[in-house]
Order: C-alpha cells, then sequence, then structure tokens
C-alpha cells in the first residue's frame, strides 16, 4: 500500500463535568469517515501509522477517551456509556452524519454503544482484538467483579502486567511487551481503575441486542477461544488475524490499514 502524506489537526471538543476531549483529524470532509477509538491506559496516538497507509480521500477522526492521552476530566462515571458520549461529542463537532467506529479492546466496547447511541450515524462497528475476551465480556457478576477490581486496588502494576500478558504471544518480544506495560501502567486514576470496573461491569448481550450494525471483529488467532466463537459467532463475524499481539494495530499498521480498506469496499 502507498503511504498517504496526510495533514491533521488537533482540535478538541468541551463536555460537562471539566471534560476536554482531544482528537486528531485527518482527511477531506467530504469522504468516508473512519473514527479511531483506543483501548484501555492508550491513547489516539496509537492509529498515527494506520492513518497514513489509509487511501487519501478518507476522513480519519482519532479519538483520546477521557483521562487518556491528551482528554481530561473531573466527572465521576466511567462506563462505557459514558466513554461512547465522549466519542458522540467529537463526531457531533464535526456534523458527522456516517462512520464507521473502530475500536481497540476496551474502545471495542466503546464503540458498540456508540453504534446503541448513534444508530443513524454509526454504519459498521469494528473491534481490534475486542469482544471475545470471556473474562471481560459480557458483563461479569458482582463477586467476579469486586476480585478484579481488588486486584488492581492491591497491586496495580502487577493487574496490569497481567493484562499485557494475557494479551502477547509466546515469542512475544518482552522489550515490546515492557513498552506496552510501561504505557498502560501510567494511565491517569481514578479513571484506570474506574474504567476497568466498568468495563467489566459493561451489558455487551444487552448492547447486542441492541445495535442492529454490523459488528466485526478482528481477533488474534492464538487468543480466540472456541468458547467465544460458540458464544458470539451468530452475532458478530469474527476474523481470526496473524498480526501480532493484542495491540496488532500498532505492530502491524500496513496490514491492519488493509483489512479496515477491504471491509469498508465489501
Amino acid at each position: 500500500m502507498t503511504v498517504t502524506d496526510r495533514t491533521s489537526a488537533d482540535r478538541e471538543v468541551q463536555r460537562t463535568n471539566d471534560t476536554t476531549i482531544r482528537y486528531t483529524i485527518s482527511g477531506p470532509a467530504t469522504g468516508p469517515v473512519l473514527a479511531f477509538i483506543h483501548g484501555w491506559g492508550c491513547n489516539r496516538t496509537d492509529f498515527d501509522e494506520i492513518a497514513g497507509f489509509l487511501p487519501a480521500d478518507y476522513r480519519i477522526l482519532a479519538i483520546d477517551l477521557a483521562e487518556h492521552g491528551e482528554s481530561r476530566s473531573t466527572r465521576d462515571v466511567w462506563t462505557m456509556e459514558e466513554f461512547a458520549h465522549d466519542v458522540k461529542a467529537v463526531l457531533e463537532a464535526e456534523s458527522v452524519d456516517n462512520c464507521v467506529v473502530v475500536g481497540h479492546s476496551l474502545g471495542g466496547a466503546v464503540a458498540v454503544e456508540v453504534a446503541r447511541i448513534l444508530p443513524d450515524v454509526v454504519s459498521h462497528v469494528v473491534a481490534l482484538d475486542s469482544l471475545h475476551y470471556l473474562a471481560l465480556f459480557p458483563a461479569q457478576d458482582e463477586q467476579t467483579v469486586n476480585a478484579v477490581v481488588q486486584a488492581f486496588n492491591d497491586d496495580f502494576a502487577t493487574a496490569v502486567r497481567g493484562l499485557v500478558e494475557g494479551g502477547s504471544l509466546e515469542d512475544t518480544d518482552p522489550a515490546l511487551k515492557d513498552a506496552y506495560f510501561e504505557k498502560m501502567v501510567a494511565v491517569r486514576q481514578p479513571a484506570g481503575v474506574r474504567a476497568i470496573e466498568g468495563l467489566v461491569r459493561w451489558d455487551m448481550d444487552a448492547a447486542l441486542n441492541e445495535v442492529k450494525q454490523p459488528i466485526t471483529v478482528f481477533a488474534v488467532r492464538s487468543i480466540l477461544t472456541q468458547e467465544a466463537t460458540d458464544r458470539y459467532g451468530d452475532r458478530i463475524r469474527i476474523v481470526p488475524v496473524d498480526l501480532g499481539t493484542h495491540h496488532f494495530h500498532v505492530e502491524s499498521p500496513e496490514d491492519t490499514a488493509k483489512l479496515l480498506t477491504d471491509l469498508a469496499s465489501a
């Protein structure tokens, strides 16, 4: 694929509770829109290289969720639904009337919620290695939620390391895992722990019952389980990929961009 020399601009939109959502936009206003949502403890720069491999006529929005990247908030609610309103605010600010929402990890749950609250705007949800981890999706029982939150409260670094290891392959370079760990362990608090709680409390099944748009999951093949496929394969199109770890969009931006463009043109 040819690398596109994109001119981008950083912008922001204000929400309630002293919430400022920062985002990067590039591409012509009339082009098909892709809205990118990063995962937990990550930020919008994860999609910088992907944007360069997308067609020049695409309109790209890369969004920092509240208390991630450059976005800031003093709010008390850290649910997937509230994060979806961060994205909604950006789409409204840019007068987007049709888009594909692409979310990585926690961002996949947020993308589903964006589709739920904007059914006439979101045409397709794409989840990058998201929605198939049954320990996080769907909603967990109260005992499990409490155990997960307690683990992060007791030893945050160890809990974050567990997330990184769970999304890695047997032959993943330790330096790469360390890089992901260092980025994610620095997530701002209390949003970090509260967002994890919001994720494990998120009722994915209820959301899927309401969202009518197609949902495509690009899942790391060696992490994807048959149990997840059996549970959601009739509602979600799950496509196994061999492009790297849970963060394959960062490791293989050109191939990830091709997945997205092929999907858009299908």
